[in-house]
């Protein structure tokens, strides 16, 4: 039986009368014009207008069951206990109008048959154990009474002006938006070249290559709306709170942003996403900010290849060999600019000379001189510019998190069934992952977890240990076992082996690491083979040096051409390694020694290490701890690369290791947040160095208004000696936090118990990191809570939460459904809740938290439907974002203040 047809025969004769008795009589003055009326406060049976009695209302529900069922047919086949029980629930069902949290407005736009669902789902239990037919009585019975309720709410004298109301707001609101839109709409003229060139960024940036997958018989790349990973970035890292956002939201509320990240953490993934969905136009509401934009995407790599200045605007195409730049109207990009629509995506400051950043940063500058409202995203790797590099221009700067264990788990998961292969291959890799302390610490980007992925289903199950075991396997995986996988065997006139072809490709990556290139050009590839392959005959006499490249090219794995008349690595990772492999064999310690203070250099130390003999290593380590000929700073950076290297030194002199840790050692506890960085990316040797937090100094107590200047000297000297601790735990902290090992979890118990706000925010956020059963125990459960608020980023989280006690201020940070939350968090110990994820548009589920306080909800939506908060009695501050419109505000209680802005702590 279907609700429709028992609709269909309720005549609206006899329901209209019935529900008419269920609301109160309009009285002269009765209702506000300007403002919606409540459903609560118009039904009869509640309030100080109350003239239904619940027999009353028991009766309309059983006249309204009764004619259904006789005109359906149903009244002889159901048992007359289940008619009762179907009055009932109607009941239930009817007086749940009482309690609805939206105004006759808002229930006419949700329309009948969604009001009838969610009157049902108020008593769900009402139905249970009835038959089929006695259930689908009761949702027909209420489909056809909400059909005449919304037909008796549109009838009454202050609906029409009410509703006219709100659509006037609405409207003036959407000619807002819409204004907005116009001013990002291209003129006539340029709108054809615009779309065209928008399919062509979709189409170039819309496949990402995931390391391994063709291994497998899978596509080389897959479509990247499928394929990408959100991961989250840190904003503000020395604010007292950093606060955690999504990467791909990084520009959303700001305009200029310089986003760190170490090689393969998804920068230039990040970067794809967001001009490949501005362009594309295929953005959900967080993303609206980005509608109309005209992205640019723009590898330095790409724009300084042989020593080409920086372009102007209108070579901006041309620059990155875009085909159809030729084609872009006269002064195109110029108005594109000046109009404000262009999204400017700068990738790999790292990835050109040191000495040429100044004239990076120039060249920017004057872009945004000339073009200040813009949105601008730059990224670089973290030791390649310093902290505030940009801060003179407004770039807010956000460092790129390593991925978390549900990101690695998603990532494995994701790739196993990108590949066709079982997900129980997947599991048994999580599982070791987990269990292995050296695969755990490596698994932290979307590059090193691909070529995990891919050696674990190469070498059916075994992975090797080390990071440059990791790299030699997936190098022979790529240039012996990858043809053999895909079946192509000797195609071909040139055979060349495995050694042969890591010979010529790190001759390519050496002369790319000594001239400070991330790319070359093919004619000095091809020029470069001619001079090598003399001294390898076997290989010259198969072919001209033109013919060898393109073999490299097509069957190496490892090389690739961005466009005609380039040449570079599928990764930045496989030059460093090779390139340090190609330094090593030629004996160049010395060379390595003089350039190690450059960041471009720093992997290449590192490999250079895994490559070395002892005695090799034996030079090359003290000549970075004894070289003097370079800043305090620079020799600090050097004696922390050092201890960078130790990982990679399987056998070194004894002596020569302690001296390394000693140099490293008097550098800790780290002073700063680019110390700190720097001692995270030694891995997790460095948490053998770390010590526990020192005990704080007494904080000076508030000075007396007629204090005399030496009493004020004593306060600030004390004030100074007590930020100065504060800032060694926090820092130290900051260090730890990265290295997602169970050591780490040792090491930051050891601070628990610290009182600053900045402390124990850093360690209630790296929960995610850890275990979380473990991480729990021993380090959040121990947390003050005095100012604190606690991220949960998933039900165990807030379940361990909940196991501890529960706490007072939650921070969600991952996705929840209402219920699962309202029956997990202890409902009498919230006081502070900070949203940060979606929890949907409604927010009358709040009002199960009686001792809720303080709400801070950062949203990227445009705007925030605050007219369900009217049942939330007890809250007082309301925190929304600073551009946020908001709706239905004049509902809020008086007692609820609201505040413009999301603070780092609210």
């Amino acid at each position: 039986m279907e609700p429709a047809v028992i609709g269909a025969r309720l005549a609206s004769s006899i329901v209209g009368p019935l529900v008419r008795k269920l609301f109160v009589s309009e009285g002269p003055g009765a209702d506000l014009v300007d403002r919606p009326v409540a459903v609560s406060g118009l039904v009869s049976f509640r309030g100080e207008k109350r003239t239904l009695s619940d027999k009353d209302l028991y009766k309309i529900a059983e006249e309204l069951v009764r004619r259904a069922a006789h005109s359906t047919g149903v009244e002889d086949e159901l048992p007359s206990f289940e008619k009762r029980a179907v009055v009932h629930a109607v009941t239930d069902s009817l007086r749940s109008l009482g309690t609805l949290a939206m105004d006759d407005v808002q229930a006419v736009r949700l329309g009948h048959l969604a009001l009838s669902r969610q009157l049902r789902a108020q008593n769900r239990t009402a139905t249970l154990g009835l038959s089929h037919d006695a259930v689908t009585l009761h949702a027909g019975v209420m489909d056809t009474a909400c059909l005449h309720i919304l037909n008796f709410f549109t009838q009454r004298s202050t609906f029409v002006p009410r509703t006219l109301l709100e659509q006037s707001r609405g409207i003036e609101e959407l000619t807002r938006k819409i204004d907005a839109l116009i001013t990002r709409s291209p003129p006539p003229a340029d709108g054809p070249f615009e779309k065209r060139y928008a399919h062509y960024i979709a189409a170039k940036h819309g496949k990402l290559s995931i390391f391994g997958l063709d291994l497998s018989g899978a596509p080389e790349s897959w479509r990247l709306d499928v394929a990408y990973l959100r991961l989250d970035a840190a904003v503000d890292a020395l604010s007292p709170v950093p606060t955690v956002v999504s990467a791909d939201h990084v520009l959303a509320g700001r305009d200029r942003v310089l986003l760190r990240g170490v090689a393969g953490s998804g920068k230039t993934t990040l970067i794809q996403w967001l001009a490949v969905s501005t362009a594309k136009k295929s953005l959900n509401e967080q993303l609206l900010y980005l509608y109309g934009l005209v992205p640019f995407v723009l590898p330095l790599r790409t724009l300084t290849r042989s020593g080409a200045p920086l372009p102007a605007p209108d070579g901006f195409l041309s620059a990155v060999d875009c085909p159809i730049a030729g084609s872009q109207p006269p002064g195109w990009i110029d108005r594109v600019l000046q109009a404000g629509r262009g999204l400017i995506l700068i990738d790999g400051i790292d990835e050109i000379p040191e000495d040429d950043r100044g004239d990076a940063r120039r060249w920017l500058r004057e872009l945004l001189s000339a073009y200040p409202d813009n949105r601008w995203l730059v990224t670089s790797r973290p030791s390649a510019v310093r902290e505030r590099w940009l801060a003179e221009d407004d770039f807010a700067e956000l460092d790129l998190a390593p991925m978390n264990r549900d990101n690695i788990a998603e990532f494995i998961h994701r790739w196993h069934k990108a590949a066709g292969i079982s997900d129980q291959y997947a599991t048994e890799l999580l599982r070791a992952i987990r269990a292995q302390q050296d695969l755990s610490g490596l698994a932290v980007n979307p590059l090193m977890c691909g070529l995990i992925c891919a050696l674990h289903q190469d070498r059916r199950g075994y992975l090797p240990d080390g990071r440059k075991e990791i790299y030699d396997a997936a190098l022979s995986m790529l240039l012996f076992r990858r043809d053999r996988e895909r079946g192509v065997l000797k195609s071909g006139p040139i055979h060349i082996s495995e050694a042969e072809h890591i010979q010529l490709i790190q001759k390519l990556a050496y002369w790319m690491i000594r001239n400070g290139r991330s790319e070359m050009n093919r004619t000095d590839a091809v020029e470069l083979l001619r001079r090598v392959l003399p001294a390898m005959p076997k290989v010259a006499e198969q072919g001209t040096p033109e013919a060898v490249y393109r073999h490299l090219l097509v069957r190496s794995g490892l090389l690739r051409e961005p466009s005609a008349n380039s040449m570079d690595f599928v990764h930045r990772t496989f030059q460093d390694y090779l390139g340090a492999k190609a330094a090593v064999e030629g004996l160049d310690f010395d060379f390595l020694i003089a350039n190690a203070h450059l960041d471009q250099w720093e992997d290449v130390i590192r490999m250079a290490v895994a490559h070395a003999r002892p005695t090799e290593r034996t030079h090359l380590l003290t000549g970075l701890i004894r070289r003097e000929n370079t800043s305090r700073q620079g020799r600090d950076r050097l004696h922390l690369l050092a201890a960078a290297c130790l990982e990679h030194a399987t056998e070194l002199d004894p002596a020569v290791r302690a001296e390394v840790q000693e140099r490293a050692a008097a550098l800790i506890p780290p002073r700063s947040t680019d110390r700190a960085r720097a001692l995270a990316a030694i891995g997790p040797v460095v948490l053998e160095l770390l010590t526990g937090p020192r005990e704080l100094p007494p904080r000076p107590a508030a000075l007396d208004p007629f204090a005399t200047d030496e009493q004020k000297a004593e306060a600030a000297a004390a004030e100074a000696a007590y930020q100065a601790v504060a800032d060694e735990a926090y820092f130290t902290v900051l260090t730890a936090t990265p290295i997602a090992t169970d050591a780490a979890v040792q090491v930051l118990a050891l601070y628990r118990d610290h009182p600053d706000l900045r402390v124990r925010s850093e360690l209630a956020q790296a929960w995610s990191r850890y275990d979380t059963d473990l991480y729990g125990q021993e380090v959040v459960a121990h947390l003050a809570e005095d100012g604190l608020y606690f991220p949960v980023s998933n039900l165990r989280e807030l379940s361990a939460l909940r196991s501890f006690g529960g706490r007072s201020r939650i921070k969600i940070t991952g996705e929840f459904a209402v219920d699962e939350f309202i029956a997990t968090c202890p409902s009498q110990r919230l006081t502070h809740l900070w949203v940060e994820s979606d929890m949907g548009p409604a927010w009358d589920w709040l009002s199960h938290f009686p001792a809720l306080r303080v709400l801070t909800i950062e949203t990227l939506h445009p705007s925030i439907d605050l007219s369900t908060l009217e049942r939330v009695r007890s809250l007082l501050t309301l925190r929304v974002p600073e551009d946020a419109e908001l709706v239905g505000s004049h509902l809020l209680p008086e007692s609820t203040k609201v505040v413009r802005g999301c603070p780092s702590t609210a």
